[in-house]
């Protein structure tokens, strides 16, 4: 293999490395930590106001739809999907497809408010109320805490729809449109988490 040949090979792996960046700006992944820590404080207390009382946690637990839960979960994975592909389209100038899956991940935030509505409105039906004991305390701060990150991700994928039609796409425009990406993703990750500590752990 001649130098030509070498250089040429050593050049282009020296680009994409220089291109190779975090997505979004700096002041977004700042929130999106600090918000990580909120809910991990959050975590870390359901944990041990679990501990000082197993039994009534577990009792209350079992009244949780865990369905509900499941199609919830495999929403909000569906629409990050969408959210990436989005992404990639946009990076690719491939507009309509983007506008189009974030039309899909926009619906899929809509389907998670709607069945939290629903499972709201069984549990307070049925007597489990806040004031009930602390299980169902952290339930409700907890889903709250997250039903309201996910309204608030739901007018981000609202503006990135918007963002996804325009042609002048500049290193700070595609920034902000991978930041509001990547919160959504915050909003999959935090539910991840809610799940199984909600519904599954014993």
């Amino acid at each position: 293999m001649g130098p030509g040949a070498k250089a040429g090979g050593v050049a282009p792996l020296a680009a994409r490395k220089r291109d190779r960046r975090i997505p979004g700006e700096e002041g977004t992944w700042v929130f999106l930590f600090g918000d990580m820590l909120v809910f991990g404080v959050f975590f870390a207390s359901f944990m041990y106001e679990r501990s000082r009382a197993p039994e009534t946690f577990d009792e209350s637990r079992q009244t949780l739809s865990i369905t509900i839960g499941l199609i919830n979960t495999l929403v909000l994975l569906t629409s990050s999907l969408f959210v990436v592909t989005a992404i990639r389209a946009i990076r690719s100038s491939e507009r309509f497809t983007a506008r189009l899956l974030l039309v899909g991940a926009t619906m899929c935030g809509l389907a998670f408010v709607g069945l939290k509505a629903v499972e709201y409105t069984m549990k307070v039906s049925e007597g489990h109320t806040p004031g009930q004991n602390n299980f169902y305390l952290y339930y409700f701060i907890l889903t709250g805490l997250h039903l309201f990150h996910v309204l608030i991700g739901i007018t981000v994928l609202l503006l990135l729809l918007a963002q996804a039609g325009r042609t002048d796409f500049g290193t700070k425009r595609m920034a902000m449109v991978e930041g509001g990406a990547c919160f959504w993703h915050l909003v999959d990750l935090l539910w991840i988490v809610l799940f199984p500590l909600l519904y599954l752990v014993s």
